[in-house]
């Protein structure tokens, strides 16, 4: 993670109609039951480009729903250079995508790609890509990306309490 603070998270796939559209909007619901979903810019791109201006895919948009959260706003786009400037954490769904990502990101800039699952709880592991498969691995997605999505959270709020100095405080 960045040593700077997180203000801003990309979440990334392959097509942005999967995975990093619920991821998205999973991270910003978590976010807005903490209070905390104003202080943080969210965005979600694919590494590909075929899906651009599509809405999510309609499985992602109804796990979503069967969970409160509206994805279906949502439009594909693909990654752009602009956004390894703009967004302080870039998360890969996947070890393809970090491995695509990291190509074509500025040299100074790659730091900000990460694995999802491993950013979130320090574990290297994918998020499954579930588009060839049926409605149980998107709600099986949909599990891992709250879980992670809850981890990151806390992770985030327990860095934006630390000191600035790096010393611990202490009271007398």
């Amino acid at each position: 993670m960045p040593a700077k603070p997180v203000k801003s998270i990309l979440f990334v796939c392959l097509g942005n109609i999967c995975r990093s559209p619920l991821a998205e909007g999973v991270f910003r619901a978590v976010l807005a039951e903490r209070g905390l979903d104003q202080d943080i810019l969210l965005g979600s791109a694919g590494t590909g480009g075929w899906h651009a201006g599509s809405a999510p895919d309609p499985r992602s948009i109804a796990i979503a729903a069967r969970h409160g959260v509206d994805i279906s706003g949502q439009k594909a786009r693909k990654v752009v250079a602009d956004d390894f400037s703009r967004f302080d954490l870039i998360l890969g769904m996947d070890r393809a995508n970090v491995r695509d990502l990291m190509e074509i990101a500025p040299i100074g800039q790659r730091g900000r790609v990460q694995l999802f699952m491993e950013c979130a709880e320090g574990k290297i592991r994918d998020v499954p890509d579930p588009y060839y498969d049926g409605v149980e691995a998107f709600a099986s997605v949909y599990r891992m990306v709250r879980e992670a999505s809850e981890a990151l959270a806390t992770r985030l709020a327990a860095r934006a309490s630390l000191p600035v100095s790096g010393q611990a405080s202490s009271t007398i």
